[in-house]
C-alpha cells in the first residue's frame, strides 16, 4: 500500500473567474501564480488553492480535496480496489503534472495528483 503526500490541492468551481480571483486573492494574501482564462492558482503557505470556471474538466460541482500521490496508477489501482469508482481517469493536465478523481462508495468526490 503505497502512502499519500497529503491534501495539498483544492479545486473550487466558479461562474465567474474574475470575481472569484479577486475575492481569493483578498482572501489568501497573495496574488495568484497561475492567471489563465481557463484556470487560476494560488499557492499560499503550502496550499494550492485553484478557480476552475464551470469546474472544468471534473466538472465539479462543490470543492474538491486533491490528495498527492507519488504514484497515481498505483493509487487508482488501490482505491478502486477497496470500493472507489473512477470517475474521471488519470490524464496530464500540463508541466508533468496528472490528475484524476474517484467517488467513494457514498459519492464524495475524492482527488488524486501526482506531479
Amino acid at each position: 500500500m503505497s502512502s499519500t503526500q497529503g491534501i495539498k490541492t483544492v479545486l473550487h468551481p466558479v461562474s465567474d473567474l474574475a470575481k472569484a480571483k479577486a475575492v481569493y486573492a483578498a482572501l489568501l494574501g497573495v496574488a495568484p501564480q497561475t492567471d489563465g482564462p481557463y484556470y487560476v492558482g494560488f499557492d499560499a503557505e503550502g496550499q494550492h488553492i485553484g478557480l476552475v470556471p464551470g469546474g472544468g474538466a471534473q466538472r465539479m460541482s462543490a470543492p474538491v480535496a486533491f490528495w498527492h500521490v507519488r504514484d497515481i496508477a498505483a493509487k487508482l489501482a488501490e482505491v478502486t480496489a477497496a470500493g472507489a469508482t473512477v470517475k474521471e481517469p488519470a490524464h496530464d493536465v500540463g508541466g508533468g503534472r496528472r490528475v484524476a478523481t474517484v467517488t467513494d462508495p457514498d459519492g464524495n468526490v475524492l482527488g488524486l495528483i501526482q506531479d
